[in-house]
């Protein structure tokens, strides 16, 4: 009898190790992107900040993310994706431990935002192009479930470990544990299998010269939207003012345009047979450009609900950082029971309509959300909002990278994963700015409204407030010691009402644009293709 041939499939943790490492690697640097939402109170005081400071900060890790992800991506393509994971992750320890010593805003802003930032944007295309190389049809479903069911709890449990380290320790903590976790990452790392790197050893760094200063340009002129103005300038840019126009439009402007300069510059290059930082033929690629689209409309969305609620429960609720994270845990919850748990559904449900069913849901769920949200709303009413939430998340995030990136072969996977993350950051970046600034805008236009109307603010003083409102805008929703202790004192109790009744009427109609954008989002969706190519 002929002896039956060995099996060379890894099985236990020989298979799943790579999983495991890459997964804890998305964990660390997603839980740093909302690490600090919770701790917004305590850095404005311990740092002498301000609100809209503090978005820098959360935006600006995004941005170097989108920024620099396509070139980490491209670079992994190059050197091998797990040497650029292991030097993204000593990278990332490096930026922890300056933001961890921060006393200052521009300490953390450079340690958390930009050394984190390029440490990140090294290990993050690896966590899903090595995914792509080592499984495949339902182990890769699988895989991709418990990708994104980590990929979306971390984003959630963020606020909790921040929150508990905020209240009980510091929130210099939540950048600590960073040291322990990279350490184990390293640990890990034999067990991430490699691919062999492409022959083609060159990087276009005018590519990401442009691809950089462009998106730095869109996100700066729409956060400073609201100090500036959005068209007519409110007040003097301080390097440079073009007459009396808002040097917010004419940032956004500009980053368009150099957005649309490096596309033609990547055409060329790659046509003179160059390597560059992305090859505008992924975008011909139909099933990888709704994938990513999806990712990005969806992390809008996401992080618009992720950043504004935090400021709901504290500037409104007068919750701290520990129970603001407990508050979000029945989202946390729903998404590690949904997201592996859709990967089983996949055997009969086709992965397309999991996607659009939890956007559906995500929809639904931020409008729950926002009527629920009141003054004086006892805070049990929020658990079906945040639960079903959750549901949606889950279902979403489990496949959608599965769909995106098995549009393309696993040599430009890395490439391809860039791109993908690039649209997720975008959206993160673009959440946080486009929904803070409805958020600012209409806590000011509240105020502002309210102060007219009130019959007990002498007249004579209504202009004197309504101007140092706008003087203030940034610091409405948080900290208006400073500002209402210019107003008389018997003013200041209805001034703080106003301001609690103001930042809720904000939350809500930001939730408003939040399910709009989910919406998008929804019809985005229906260009992808109903099952991954490949799937069996």
């Amino acid at each position: 009898m002929p002896a039956q041939p060995e099996t060379s499939e890894p099985r236990g943790f020989r298979k799943w190790g790579t999983l495991a490492v890459l997964s804890l690697a998305l964990a660390i640097i997603l839980i740093d992107s909302t690490l600090l939402n919770v701790a917004l109170k305590t850095l404005i005081v311990d740092l002498h900040t301000t609100l809209q400071k503090l978005q820098w900060v959360i935006s600006a890790y995004s941005l170097i993310l989108a920024a620099m992800t396509v070139t980490g991506g491209r670079m992994g393509d190059l050197f091998g994706r797990k040497r650029m994971f292991i030097a993204g992750a000593i990278t990332f320890v490096a930026g922890a431990v300056v933001a961890s010593m921060a006393h200052s805003f521009g300490v953390l802003l450079l340690g958390e935002s930009i050394i984190e930032g390029i440490g990140a944007a090294l290990m993050m295309p690896a966590t899903a192009s090595l995914l792509v190389a080592c499984y495949k049809g339902h182990d890769r479903a699988l895989a991709f479930g418990i990708w994104g069911a980590v990929a979306a709890a971390a984003t959630a449990i963020g606020p909790i470990v921040g929150g508990f380290l905020t209240t009980h320790y510091s929130w210099r903590w939540g950048f600590r544990i960073n040291v322990v976790v990279v350490a184990i990452l390293l640990a890990g790392s034999p067990f991430v299998k490699d691919e062999r790197a492409l022959e083609q050893k060159q990087i276009d760094w005018l590519g990401v010269f442009l691809s950089s200063i462009g998106l730095f340009l869109v996100v700066f002129g729409i956060i400073e939207s609201e100090s500036y103005g959005w068209i007519r300038a409110r007040k003097p840019f301080p390097l440079w003012q073009p007459g009396s126009v808002s040097i917010s439009l004419v940032s956004l402007l500009a980053g368009i345009v150099v957005v649309a300069l490096f596309a033609i510059w990547e055409w060329r290059f790659e046509a003179r047979g160059g390597l560059p930082v992305v090859s505008m033929r992924l975008f011909a690629n139909r099933q990888f450009v709704s994938g990513a689209g999806v990712t990005g409309v969806m992390m809008l969305a996401q992080n618009g609900v992720i950043f504004t609620l935090p400021v709901f429960l504290q500037s409104v609720r007068n919750l701290d950082a520990l129970h603001t994270g407990l508050t979000l845990f029945p989202m946390s919850l729903m998404i590690l029971i949904v997201s592996p748990s859709a990967a089983q559904l996949t055997k009969r449900i086709p992965h397309k309509r999991l996607v659009q069913a939890g956007l559906i849901v995500n929809a639904a769920a931020i409008l729950i959300l926002r009527f629920s949200i009141d003054v004086n709303v006892q805070l049990a009413w929020l658990i079906p909002g945040l639960a079903l939430y959750g549901v949606g998340l889950g279902l979403v995030l489990s496949q959608i990278n599965n769909l995106t990136l098995s549009a393309v072969d696993v040599k430009s996977a890395g490439e391809a994963s860039g791109v993908t993350n690039t649209f997720r950051q975008v959206g993160i970046s673009l959440g946080t700015a486009i929904i803070g600034a409805i958020l600012i805008s209409t806590i000011l236009a509240g105020l502002e409204g309210a102060v007219d109307r009130s019959s007990s603010v002498p007249q004579q003083t209504k202009t004197q407030i309504s101007k140092l409102l706008v003087n203030n805008s940034a610091e409405l929703a948080f900290d208006t010691s400073t500002v209402f202790k210019q107003l008389p004192q018997n003013l200041r109790p209805e001034m703080d009402q106003l301001r609690r009744v103001s930042t809720t009427a904000g939350i809500r109609r930001a939730f408003l644009w939040c399910a709009f954008i989910a919406m998008l989002a929804f019809g985005v969706s229906m260009f992808l293709p109903l099952r991954p190519e490949g799937h069996r």
